[in-house]
């Protein structure tokens, strides 16, 4: 009698444990098949995300530094201590000039922009390229991005040339940003650099690229002009 109630309990152990197994295997497949619930709203919640594509040269890759201290990262960081809904993206490159941004936007351009903040023209400069090619240049950058989306802000960080290029050079050159941003209706940052440029102990030892502290003060730079459009 003890041997049959025995065998009766293991044979109900074994399908339960068989129930459970198949459970489990429903659930794992109603995992893959069907995403959860919190899966989906992660995934939603990216969708929902406003992209600010930040597209310049070494000022904005943060060379010399990890990309977590460069100002797009600390933007990013600002955004969301704020719970403000945005994705920020690098789109920096050491050396670019405006020559060599004219030729990548398209690429850039392949994915989800709402804000575009174009910081290009200190290489043009530097390396005392034609002014009118730069305008051109930065012209048809910005043409491209108008026509991805009408509707995609555009923030213009000006840049200024040194005394040293000579006035004629320096006047049209200063004068390339704020007519950009005049005829695309653009957000103008006055001088991307403010309170940076010339400033050893915020720059790195070219004395040209922002240390992680000086980062920071561009990073006010562009989030004076930005708070307002977003």
């Amino acid at each position: 009698m003890f041997r049959i109630y025995l065998g009766c309990c293991v044979f109900i152990f074994a399908c339960f444990m068989t129930a459970c197994q198949n459970k489990q295997q429903e659930t794992t497949k109603d995992v893959v098949n069907n995403p959860t619930v919190s899966t989906v709203a992660v995934q939603v919640d990216d969708l929902d995300k406003k992209t600010i594509l930040c597209f310049g040269n070494s000022l904005t890759a943060g060379y010399g530094l990890d990309e977590n201290q460069a100002w797009p990262a600390l933007l990013q960081k600002r955004l969301d201590s704020l719970s403000l809904p945005f994705k920020v993206v690098n789109a920096g490159l050491s050396g670019e000039t405006s020559a060599g941004g004219l030729g990548r936007i398209d690429w850039v351009l392949n994915q989800k922009v709402d804000y575009f903040i174009l910081e290009l023209g200190a290489n043009d400069m530097l390396r005392g390229l034609d002014v009118e090619a730069t305008q051109v240049n930065l012209t048809g950058i910005l043409k491209k991005v108008k026509e991805k989306n009408q509707d995609i802000k555009v923030i213009i960080a000006g840049m200024l040339s040194p005394p040293n290029m000579g006035p004629d050079y320096e006047t049209k050159f200063n004068q390339i940003f704020p007519s950009l941003s005049k005829s695309f209706d653009a957000v103008h940052i006055p001088f991307f650099l403010e309170g940076v440029a010339g400033i050893d102990s915020l720059n790195l030892s070219d004395g040209k690229h922002p240390n992680a502290i000086g980062q920071y003060i561009v990073l006010e730079n562009v989030w004076k002009k930005l708070q307002d459009v977003i």
